[in-house]
């Protein structure tokens, strides 16, 4: 966890600040724009938009305690922004052919695209972010009731999408 003053001062536009919130969130908003791009180097490109983003608004930030969040946000709206541009790739033979562990990384974040967006972003926020459900809910502005019964059917719709849940 950041100490208040740091965040604090990344809020006032400190660019030692900044760059160590960048640093202490990068791995989980790199999994974020991973988990959206599924390619390597669109999530890198999707973090080089987001320290610049981050640099051009961080001064947006009301409440400092909510940086990570914030910083998810902008990052989902990154990879958006870039699947609208883009379209997206066929995977290449070469890439079906790779580990069995990557294999099912595809299967998976394959799952994740046949969700809608809300459901998707209910997941990335929860299992990728490790965001509690009334962070979730304070985020998307919902009761926190709602978030955990839209976190269950989209659990069960995964489960049924693996074949791993009786009807």
């Amino acid at each position: 966890m950041l100490d208040e003053q740091l965040l604090r001062a990344a809020t006032k536009g400190q660019d030692e600040a900044v760059i160590a919130v960048l640093r202490h969130y990068e791995a989980a908003l790199y999994r974020v724009a991973y988990s959206y791009l599924r390619h390597e180097h669109d999530a890198i490109d999707a973090m080089q938009e987001l320290s610049y983003r981050c640099f051009r608004s961080i001064h947006t930030v009301k409440e400092p305690q909510y940086i990570g969040t914030w910083l998810t946000k902008i990052m989902m709206n990154i990879c958006r922004d870039m699947l609208r541009k883009k379209q997206r790739e066929v995977l290449s033979a070469y890439e079906l052919e790779q580990s069995y562990e990557q294999a099912h990384d595809i299967e998976w974040l394959d799952a994740l695209q046949a969700l809608d967006e809300q459901q998707r972003e209910l997941i990335l926020l929860k299992y990728v972010n490790d965001q509690s459900n009334a962070a979730i809910a304070k985020q998307m502005n919902l009761p926190e009731g709602t978030v955990k019964s839209r976190l269950y059917y989209t659990l069960r719709k995964l489960r049924r999408m693996f074949g791993e849940e009786r009807m």
